[in-house]
């Protein structure tokens, strides 16, 4: 079976100007990214406190691209609701710490959201094994996360050729999305190596030259 799927860009906006975020995310989406990544974060799960179903919500009324939420917290099945009343697309929990990814995942699906399964960089793949079924998608981080602009993890490369190989050998039609640290300089060995959806922040938002230039330098990379 070969999994032939279209690339996508995700603009994270973690790294947008709140100061001017309907400015930012429009603009985003006139440069042709593929959906709004929102990172939610508690202070406990991971170092860092961000977005909740608010700035999901805000972000809704601005556009009409799928919302990839991305929930970095502790007990996320609680908040399950929450995020898909607040207009998310799609939602991904971390396979780290939870000892109800089963449920959520099919609790996520149930309320007509895509359901993601996320692994640190430290997470062997052999953890999300009997979850992969489950899953819509396969988030793979490669940063630590809790902080955005990090250094790429290079060994990441070769577990997402290991998770691609996996999800054809079991005949599993899932996506691979990545996040963290991604570039124009490791964008095209991510997608030769299985990955399909990218989450960029930095590169997107941070562009010395723009939005609009920092999007096109991507799919540019990606050609």
């Amino acid at each position: 079976m070969k999994q032939d799927y279209p690339f996508l860009i995700s603009a994270s906006i973690l790294a947008a100007d709140f100061r001017y975020l309907e400015k930012e995310i429009k603009t985003a989406e006139s440069a042709g990214v593929d959906a709004i990544h929102v990172d939610v974060m508690d202070g406990v799960f991971v170092p860092n406190i961000s977005m909740g179903p608010l700035i999901v919500e805000t972000c809704r009324k601005i556009t009409s691209l799928p919302l990839d939420v991305h929930l970095m917290i502790i007990n996320p099945e609680k908040y399950l609701t929450s995020f898909q009343n607040a207009g998310a697309d799609s939602i991904s929990i971390h396979i780290e710490d939870n000892k109800v990814v089963g449920e959520s995942l099919e609790k996520i699906k149930q309320a007509g959201c895509r359901a993601g399964l996320v692994l640190n960089p430290e997470t062997s793949l052999n953890e999300i094994d009997n979850f992969l079924t489950l899953a819509d998608y396969i988030l793979v981080m490669t940063v630590h996360p809790g902080f955005g602009g990090q250094k790429f993890i290079e060994e990441s490369i070769h577990k997402i050729q290991l998770l691609a190989g996996k999800l054809l050998s079991w005949d599993l039609e899932k996506t691979i999305q990545v996040d963290g640290g991604i570039n124009t300089e490791n964008i095209s060995d991510l997608a030769n190596s299985g990955a399909h959806d990218f989450v960029a922040g930095n590169s997107i938002f941070k562009h010395p030259k723009g939005i609009l230039a920092g999007v096109k330098s991507l799919r540019k990379a990606l050609k």
